[in-house]
Formats: structure tokens, sequence, C-alpha cells
């Protein structure tokens, strides 16, 4: 009956991701930076209700949203350098024909 009374040691904290989810919503893409803030805020709850299944995968989520937030808008970002690159050589091309 040793069992019954040996504690568990209990899991360390997932990373909450909230900072970063935070920051790709202020300054990358609102919709799945808003997505990234709703898992990291679970993150800590769900530890805190013993739930450390729950809470690591809010974490994953949480870090998933984050990073489709960051990359989407470096993407956006590149896309507008390329699109105002190749339309402005362009123009400069039909300058040099008139």
């Amino acid at each position: 009956m040793d069992f019954i009374n040996q504690q568990t040691t209990p899991q360390p904290v997932p990373k909450n991701w909230l900072v970063e989810s935070i920051l790709a919503t202020i300054f990358c893409c609102l919709p799945f930076g808003i997505a990234g803030i709703v898992f990291a805020v679970q993150v800590n709850k769900l530890y805190e209700a013993g739930d450390y299944e729950g809470a690591r995968q809010a974490s994953d989520n949480a870090g998933k949203w984050t990073k489709v937030s960051f990359w989407v808008s470096v993407g956006g970002i590149v896309l507008c350098i390329l699109f105002v690159t190749l339309f402005g050589g362009m123009a400069v091309l039909n300058s040099f024909r008139n």
C-alpha cells in the first residue's frame, strides 16, 4: 500500500506563449495572433487545474498559431515587395519606351 501514499512529482509548466502571441497580434497577423492568445491563456489555467496533458496541448496550439501569424505576415511582406518590384520595374521600362 506504499504506492497509495506516494506523491507524484508535478510536471513542469509548459511555455504559455502569451507575450509572443500578443506581439504577433499587434505586429503581424491579427486573426491568427488572437487564436494564439486564446490558447496561451488556457495553458496556466489547465496546468493549475492539474490537467498537464491539456496544458501541453494548449501550449502546442498557442505556439502553432503564434508561428502561423508570424510567417503569414512575413509572407505578406515578401509578396508586397515582389509586387512593388515587379510592377515598379515594368513602369520604369514603359517610361523608357515613350
